[in-house]
């Protein structure tokens, strides 16, 4: 079996404005994890559809369940008072700050 490389594992969203549920396919591993334990705890708010040749995987998913942020990247100023603050907090590069 043919194994994707990280630039090939592509997600596809279809989406329309009409009630219908989102259908997602994707051949990102971590995603098809989460959609699937989505399914699994809440089926009535995400269904798997099945897999394609490409190992992509389809779900149904309620609209509500899905959300997509856009964000405005942060100034110079701001970046440098979080990293102070993370610092005096203790906190590594890796960590949130929610």
């Amino acid at each position: 079996m043919y194994k994707l490389t990280k630039k090939e594992r592509d997600t596809e969203i279809y989406y329309n404005q009409s009630g219908d549920p989102m259908q997602i396919r994707t051949n990102d591993p971590k995603l098809i994890r989460r959609l699937a334990a989505l399914n699994g705890e809440y089926p009535d708010l995400c269904r798997y559809i099945g897999k394609d040749e490409i190992c992509g995987s389809y779900f149904e998913v309620d609209k509500r369940r899905i959300s997509i942020q856009v964000t405005r990247p942060y100034s110079e100023e701001r970046r440098r008072k979080q990293s102070e603050w993370a610092k005096e907090h203790g906190l590594k590069g890796n960590q949130r700050l929610d």
